[in-house]
């Protein structure tokens, strides 16, 4: 379990077209759709009711997201939506999402052809396994742990499925063949403050 001490809201990036095809998204750098957008807007709002029940200002906390667009462009909607300015926050090339290697832009069953004895390789052990110029669960997890415990400020931070499971999973103690199958949505927040997860 965690010893993390600052509060972390994570938010995952709104659909894609590519979440809906259920296409492998990894580092490919895919838009929002318009229910995207509207998930990023919806957690905007619910954001700013959050930090002002914490009793926290827009300069009390860290702003940070995956450089990949579509988690940009979450950031920037909810900014906007809270009434700040969009552009002011980082990006952290550590939070850019688990890479899916050569199969990133297909889909598993369109792995499952290309690349039968990989997809059950994976199948049967989704947490280590790696794709052929990709990452396993495993080494994004040890990717991601020195900065979330590496943070001294209560954090926004808009990432990804992927880094959202290994977070979850450090922080909740999860067992490792849970993680990656856990579902992570987009329209909702991810809540950790004393030492106590919440999805709101």
């Amino acid at each position: 379990m965690s010893e993390l001490k600052a509060s972390l809201y994570l938010i995952r990036h709104g659909e894609t077209d590519w979440n809906v095809e259920g296409r492998l998204q990894g580092t490919k750098d895919i838009d929002l759709n318009a229910r995207g957008r509207a998930q990023a807007a919806r957690n905007g709002t619910v954001l700013a009711g959050l930090l002002e029940t914490d009793g926290l200002g827009e300069t009390d906390v860290d702003w940070v997201a995956s450089p990949l667009r579509r988690a940009r462009d979450t950031m920037e909607i909810l900014r906007r939506e809270m009434g700040l300015d969009p552009a002011d926050y980082r990006a952290d090339p550590t939070l850019r999402e688990v890479s899916f290697g050569e199969w990133e832009g297909e889909t598993l069953k369109e792995v499952k052809v290309r690349d039968p004895e990989g997809h059950a390789a994976r199948k049967a052990d989704k947490w280590a396994y790696v794709p052929a110029g990709g990452e396993s669960y495993e080494m994004l997890s040890a990717r991601i742990r020195p900065w979330l415990y590496g943070l001294s400020r209560d954090t926004v931070c808009v990432a990804h499925g992927g880094i959202t499971r290994v977070v979850r999973g450090m922080l909740e103690g999860i067992p490792s063949t849970e993680i990656p199958v856990t579902l992570i949505p987009q329209d909702k927040i991810y809540v950790w403050r004393d030492g106590r997860a919440e999805w709101i």
